[in-house]
């Protein structure tokens, strides 16, 4: 039995999905806890439906994929456009460390991945899909890197592999980083507990419910409001994205330089953005480009986990997990030695290591969860709040792109 839906009513049940997400995100504490997306959280019971379906009566649903790569789009459009390289200058010296050290655990992550999976005799491209395109990647790049690989290179079940390593890695993430900071802030007598009276709320900038990043902007007055005039500014940005990253993938198919669409329209974004603060002197609205980001974002985890086929992920699950628990191994060794001893060995690195743990294996929110609860309890650091999001946001998805390109290379 086999049921297709057409684009329009994919989209309705995406939203139903993301209804039900938010839904169980509001009353289940452990989802709110590990910042777990609600298009996650609403599709992983959908796909669990489906899967259950198919196999008791041999049910097949398929989707309509055109506006799901359209949001895709839209998504890696708005972390170029959101990367204004005066924020470089912010973070001075410590960020440009903490990118390296974080670039260099990239090739750290995704040789492990690959040896991994290649000792196990998978395709070396499972091991890099549980690898950065996952782990650092979080779910929005898991799902675009799943088409490629699907689409490109013929790996079976890619999109619904990578949705399942990017949601242990958020939960993982979470676990990881508090503990690893406390141990370190401890062992090096770095800064002492505050009283319980004193550890209130925190009130380091927080990252909106469901996103993957956003841009921390504190303007002195009142916010600018998104009108109607505002949304046609941005989608024309976005328009701008998407047209010259669909003429880029036609103009370099089969050449030396031939990126996915997504990495296309992630660097047009750099382009325009930095074009028009620079040399236009057009300031871009940050909040806009983050609202419809983060929307596209939602809309399309919600549309490729209702394409998940669960049943395809059987014969992986035991090498996975070996893939992944050795990366989460790693991912604590690195923390601790590399990052902590690199970023100065002092509380903000510490504090930096819990970040560099959340989104190394999770997402930016997951990052900046890890380091309110160790703020909270032994004070500010303002450095960590400053560099982490600055990294996480955008400048990694960057340099992880065209690494990922590179391994892909490779292996192939």
């Amino acid at each position: 039995m086999h049921i297709t839906f057409s684009a329009y009513y994919t989209l309705i049940l995406a939203v139903l999905v993301l209804l039900l997400g938010k839904f169980l995100v509001q009353r289940i504490r452990f989802l709110r806890n590990f910042n777990i997306p609600e298009p996650v959280a609403g599709g992983l019971v959908v796909a669990t439906v489906i899967y259950t379906l198919h196999e008791a009566i041999g049910l097949t649903l398929a989707f309509e994929s055109s506006l799901q790569t359209a949001f895709m789009l839209i998504f890696f459009s708005s972390i170029g456009l959101s990367a204004n390289f005066a924020k470089l200058r912010e973070g001075g010296m410590g960020l440009v460390v903490f990118l390296a050290i974080i670039a260099v655990f990239i090739v750290v992550q995704n040789t492990v991945g690959i040896g991994l999976a290649s000792l196990l005799g998978l395709d070396p491209l499972i091991g890099l899909v549980a690898g950065s395109i996952t782990l650092i990647g979080g779910h929005g790049t898991a799902g675009a890197w799943g088409s490629v690989l699907e689409g490109q290179y013929g790996l079976t079940g890619a999109t619904t592999l990578g949705i399942a390593c990017a949601t242990f890695g958020l939960v993982i993430g979470g676990l990881l980083g508090g503990p690893l900071a406390k141990r370190l802030i401890t062992r090096h007598q770095l800064a002492q507990a505050r009283p319980d009276a004193e550890q209130l709320a925190p009130t380091a900038p927080t990252v909106p419910e469901g996103g993957e990043r956003t841009n921390f902007e504190f303007p002195s007055n009142a916010p600018r409001l998104i009108t109607a005039d505002a949304a046609i500014e941005t989608l024309a940005l976005f328009a701008g994205c998407l047209a010259f990253a669909e003429f880029m993938t036609h103009l370099t198919k089969g050449t030396a330089i031939q990126l996915p669409t997504f990495v296309w329209a992630l660097g047009t974004g750099v382009v325009i953005r930095n074009v028009l603060d620079y040399v236009f002197n057009v300031q871009v609205f940050d909040r806009a480009i983050d609202v419809f980001g983060n929307a596209g974002l939602s809309i399309y985890l919600a549309m490729a986990l209702l394409s998940l086929k669960l049943w395809e992920l059987t014969d992986l699950a035991a090498p996975l997990m070996v893939i992944l628990t050795v990366q989460t191994v790693m991912m604590g060794l690195y923390a601790g030695f590399v990052t902590f001893r690199l970023m100065g060995k002092n509380y903000d690195a510490a504090v930096l290591a819990a970040g560099h743990c959340g989104f190394g294996m999770g997402a930016t929110p997951t990052a900046v969860a890890n380091m309110q609860a160790i703020t909270n309890q032994y004070g500010p650091s303002h450095k960590a709040f400053l560099i982490v999001p600055l990294v996480g946001a955008f400048f990694i998805d960057i340099i992880n792109a065209f690494m990922i390109q590179g391994f892909i290379q490779f292996v192939r």
